[in-house]
């Protein structure tokens, strides 16, 4: 062998990935004798640097900078005592919020340095300036800072009332009123006011201000609930629970009596889990409370119920709600990247033309004073109006894509990138909530033995009915009868049926809420507590997941009903109408790395102990008891599209489970590794559960989601599907959404842990042909780490991808890397909190307001209500957008460059002398008001109608090769302005009579009718405003001629001979380009024409 085996690693590296079957038939061992191949890494050399290494090394030198300019402060661990903020060690961040971009002295600079950072404008700026140097005035300064000053007034404004009104809303969120709690009683301070060590009072429906620990509560349970959507995006609630020490004290003002203090871990990003303690000095021996997130309010959540006291720990910049906010980056479309490079090599075709000029003269005299002269000259080349046209135009198509009926409710927040829509390749798109609707319906109830359909329900409502009769009868005497044995076997079922719905029923975190029906607070919980309304139409549960409510209504329906749940106890109301007590021990509530939640409850009557549990089927496999049928079940369950959760049980006895507590609770109080130990503790009791059933809940799908996925993969957007669920019910979601087509073949990617796995299973993988992929976050994650580019190229051929187990940097990971490998467009929808990374990411994000919040939406660039709106808004908007920008920018540039060509042909006519054609208004009256309404009325202008573009999606891939816009096109319309600012000069020059005034009267006429014509030319689809704006265009020049007596001669204009000379002109520039274009259209008509015909 040609290496040793310890060099393992490295020989991976230099060894390809398989392109040909006949290489992987060698033995394993050979597996090191392999061809080395070396990717040669670039060479970071001059070329490197001029290409774009200069704004690379620049970008770091500017971020090295700011970041010594802004050293963060350390955040530490603090000591927080009770309503004493004095006694604080460290001075804390005010708790003020702050979302302005600038401050009074930062927004001019700023607003400028956005402006100028593009060519076009930086451009226009140095020209501006150059024309207070007398040797390179040129015509009238407003000529040049008219159009300047007006782009940047717009855009000023337009910062100008964003800034405002973010400042509003910031002022209105510091200026809310607060009571807060001081020896003297209640004063009232405003939200910015308050500091780590302020005890704090919270009203029903009052937003909370500062991350606090939750200390007392008007609520008899010694429990509340928040809503937690704006932060999270989920929309149920959650409930919180007061600290025991000073929930029990017998007034408010007690809080002032004793000596109490806060231990908080430092502030951090993760908003589902805190560490701290909490004790309390004063007392005998001294009270130590282990404080965890159930303990937190976070601020920007809202109190639902009752009103709450809080002791404030993190204020301002530390709040999670801040910290867990990362500032949207400005995102520029494609087109104005695009167009961007066409203005440089514009830039550089008038620096040439300018040379050039110069040479001709020979470099006489003061020739470089010329050269920047003649630079000044042809500056209209680039027209400053392109990006006053394209963002107007953007905003137009903005404003059309919110008033269409067809998608009612769509937001376009991002108004700078519609074009985007029409050149997407690419579409990572969330599971729940987008394609499914997050309504879980209960499916399956399975037993080892025997499986309840949605059918067969009724059954297992007689056997509850059944066994909950026994129990309230007497037991009958033994009978020693030889049929015993039949009714036996018919008594297991029903008795492990009774199991596992009162296992159901108990092991969750659901609570029964009840609208109260009182006139005011006093009634109503007097009522309450007179006569427990618990009557079931008055009744909605409330949990932090849609499936658990699913299960707990479920159970209702086949007679064991939720009636009553606070902190310590729950109740059941059994077919009969009886309410049984249960109290609650212990509670492990569900996290993303247990994957399970487990309760321990003790049973009033009897008093028994019994710890339950339910979590996905990874988890629970090896807690249970030995059994042959949970696995295939899990795997039958998951083929049809349910969520499953195995369900079990351990009875323990007293001795058990005192024990277990005190580890418990010594595990709860330790400051280092303290989830590590409690885990322990926990696990101690996971082992040998006694297996109850297996439950199988559905989510079912929006609406129109096949079709609307049909629909996109004929218009060629290849569909990643990335979903933080189980691999299974993804992979059934796929099939049943149709993401993957009936006839494709679908590859699971085996778990890979190290290299040589995945190395081996890639290349298993490149074999398969036309198949869709499904791999988990971990492969994937081991995967990218050695072979990112291959596995990239490898899916980017896949016609589906499903990556599940994906947490939310996972999602924005891959969609960074389809943005780096393949240079395509990326569109990423979803509708959580958890898929915000991941819109925010893409080059287009599209947010879905579902049933977790709106949180997505509001982070989007476009906001739909449903998923099948995103087929018009590609198919129909997309395009429209980005052709009609296409056009547009072109035509603008066209009419930079036709009067430029006119300036170059008459300066090379008068001995090459750099004095403008047109003087002053001429030029600012040019490129606004007698051309500028026909060529903006090119947003309106369609090529396909709506119902064809939706009918034929295939005429969408055309629009991804980017051909609308191109330097084919571009040089195109380059030669179209040569030849008609040519012929209307020479023109010009042939026909004139005696004096220079009627060259500029009657070249300047037949340019206006040119440009008008031309718009003509170029429209597909007429709109009555089109003709409005030609019309009002050609009115506006005839009745300006009367005012303009100092650049034409009145009475020349009227002579005969202007209009023929006029007419002939326009004519002899136009009408070639008319026969060219219905030639074309006859012998190699668009690809849409063929279907409109």
């Amino acid at each position: 062998s040609l290496y040793s085996l310890e060099d393992e690693p490295t020989n991976l590296d230099e060894m390809p990935l398989m392109m040909s079957e006949e290489g992987f038939e060698n033995d394993e061992s050979d597996y090191h004798t392999l061809p080395r191949a070396r990717v040669n890494q670039r060479r970071r050399g001059l070329c490197w640097f001029l290409i774009g290494g200069w704004k690379i090394l620049c970008g770091s030198c500017c971020d090295c900078l700011t970041r010594t300019c802004r050293r963060r402060k350390e955040l530490k661990a603090r000591t927080v005592w009770l309503g004493h903020p004095e006694k604080c060690e460290e001075k804390y961040p005010n708790n003020g919020f702050k979302n302005q971009k600038y401050n009074f002295f930062t927004f001019v600079p700023g607003v400028l340095y956005q402006q100028f950072k593009f060519f076009l404008n930086l451009y226009f700026l140095v020209v501006a300036c150059s024309q207070f140097l007398p040797a390179l005035k040129i015509g009238y300064l407003y000529t040049y800072w008219a159009p300047l000053g007006f782009v940047l007034a717009v855009t000023m404004v337009r910062e100008a009332v964003d800034e405002v009104r973010r400042y509003q809303r910031d002022k209105e969120m510091n200026s809310q009123l607060y009571s807060k709690l001081t020896v003297r009683g209640k004063v009232q301070v405003t939200s910015s006011d308050i500091q780590v060590g302020d005890l704090i009072i919270v009203e029903k429906n009052q937003r909370i201000p500062a991350d606090m620990i939750f200390l007392r509560t008007s609520e008899k349970a010694g429990s509340c609930f928040i809503r937690t959507d704006q932060l999270d995006g989920e929309t149920d609630w959650k409930l919180k629970v007061a600290v025991v020490c000073t929930q029990r004290l017998p007034a408010l003002g007690d809080l002032f009596s004793i000596n109490a203090y806060v231990y908080a871990q430092k502030p951090q990003l993760d908003i589902h889990s805190f560490e701290g303690n909490f004790t309390r000095e004063d007392s005998d021996p001294q009270i130590h409370e282990s404080l965890n997130i159930e303990n937190t309010l976070w601020a920007s959540t809202v109190v639902a119920s009752g009103t709450v006291i809080g002791v404030v720990i993190y204020t301002g910049k530390e709040t999670r709600s801040v910290l867990n906010t990362s500032s949207p980056k400005n995102k520029v479309g494609l087109l104005d990247l695009e167009l961007n490079r066409l203005t440089k090599a514009l830039f550089l075709a008038q620096v040439v033309l300018a040379v050039v000029m110069v040479a001709l003269q020979g470099f006489v005299g003061p020739w470089f004073r010329n050269l920047f002269r003649f630079i000044v000259l042809f500056s209209y080349i680039i027209p400053i109006s392109l990006r006053v046209n394209l963002d107007m135009g953007k905003s137009a198509y903005g404003w059309m894509i919110m008033k269409d009926e067809n998608i009612p409710g769509t937001v376009v927040r991002t108004s700078t990138i519609p074009e985007e829509l029409g050149r997407l390749v690419y579409l990572l798109t969330d599971k729940t909530g987008t394609l499914t609707q997050n309504e879980m319906i209960f499916k399956r109830l399975h037993l080892g033995t025997v499986s309840y359909g949605t059918d067969t329900m009724d059954e297992i409502q007689s056997h509850i009915l059944q066994s909950y009769a026994q129990v309230s009868d007497p037991p009958p005497p033994p009978t020693t009868a030889p049929k015993a044995a039949a009714p036996k076997v018919r008594k297991s079922v029903s008795s492990r049926i009774h199991e596992a719905v009162k296992a159901i029923a108990l092991c969750h975190n659901v609570t029964p809420v009840y609208e109260s029906r009182g006139v005011n607070g006093e009634t109503e919980s007097a009522a309450a507590e007179a006569d427990q309304d618990f009557s079931d139409d008055n009744r909605t549960y409330q949990a932090s997941s849609p499936d658990e409510v699913a299960l707990v209504q479920w159970t209702e329906s086949v007679g064991l009903t939720l009636v009553n749940r606070d902190l310590t106890s729950l109740q059941l109301k059994t077919p009969a109408g009886q309410i049984l007590t249960y109290y609650i021990l212990q509670i492990f509530p569900f996290t993303s790395e247990s994957k399970r939640m487990g309760i321990i409850i003790r049973e009033e009557t009897s008093g028994e102990i019994t710890f339950y549990m339910k979590g996905a089927d990874v988890a629970m496999a090896s807690i249970v008891q030995y059994n042959d049928w949970l696995e295939e079940e899990c795997g039958n369950m998951a083929r049809e599209g349910l969520r499953t959760l195995v369900v079990a049980k351990k009875s323990l006895s007293e001795e058990q489970y005192t024990d277990f507590e005190n580890r418990y609770n010594q595990a709860k109080l330790s400051i280092h590794d303290r989830a590590m130990k409690v885990s322990a503790v926990v696990e101690s009791l996971e082992r040998e559960l006694e297996l109850l059933c297996l439950t199988g809940v559905e989510d079912q799908l929006q609406a129109d989601v096949r079709p609307t996925l049909e629909l996109l993969r004929n218009a060629g957007i290849k569909i990643w599907m990335l979903t933080g669920d189980k691999l299974e019910t993804a992979t059934c979601i796929a099939k049943s959404s149709h993401l993957v087509s009936r006839s494709q073949d679908i590859h699971v990617f085996r778990p890979v842990s190290n290299r040589g796995e995945a190395h081996l299973e890639l290349n298993a993988f490149r074999r398969k042909h036309d198949c869709a992929l499904v791999i988990s976050g971990d492969s994937l994650e081991v995967c990218l780490r050695y072979y990112e580019h291959e596995f990239v190229e490898l899916a980017c051929q896949c016609p589906a991808v499903v990556c599940c187990r994906c947490s939310p940097t996972q999602k924005a990971q891959i969609v960074h890397l389809l943005k780096q490998h393949t240079d395509n467009r990326t569109c990423a929808i979803g509708d959580g909190g958890n898929d915000v990374s991941m819109i925010q990411a893409a080059d287009c994000g599209i947010g879905i307001e579902g049933k977790e919040g709106k949180q997505a939406s509001l982070a989007a660039d476009f906001s739909i209500t449903q998923f099948k709106h995103i087929g018009r808004l590609l198919m129909v908007h997309g395009r429209n957008s980005y052709k009609r920008s296409a056009a547009l920018g072109q035509f603008v540039m066209h009419r930079g460059m036709i009067i430029s060509t006119m300036q170059a042909v008459f300066s090379s006519i008068f001995y090459f002398a750099s004095v403008p054609l047109y003087q002053g208004f001429l030029m600012v009256g040019y490129s606004t008001i007698y051309t500028m309404f026909p060529v903006f009325s090119l947003v309106l202008d369609q090529d396909v109608k709506p119902e064809m573009a939706l009918l034929y999606p295939e005429l969408y891939k055309d629009l991804t090769k980017g051909r609308s816009l191109s330097f084919k096109t571009f040089l195109i319309w380059v030669l179209i302005s040569i030849y008609q600012g040519g012929i209307l000069m020479y023109g010009a020059l042939l026909l004139f009579e005696s004096e220079f005034v009627h060259v500029v009267a009657i070249s300047f006429t037949a340019l206006i009718l040119t440009e008008l014509l031309m718009v003509a030319l170029n429209i597909r689809t007429w709109h009555w405003l089109m003709v409005l704006a030609e019309f009002l265009s050609l009115g506006c020049y005839v009745a300006s001629l009367a005012f303009l007596n100092e650049y034409f001669d009145l009475a020349f204009i009227t002579t005969p001979a202007f209009l023929w000379k006029v007419t002939a002109m326009t004519v002899i520039s136009c009408l070639p380009l008319y026969i060219i274009k219905y030639l074309k259209r006859k012998f190699s008509p668009p690809s849409y024409s063929k279907l409109s015909s």
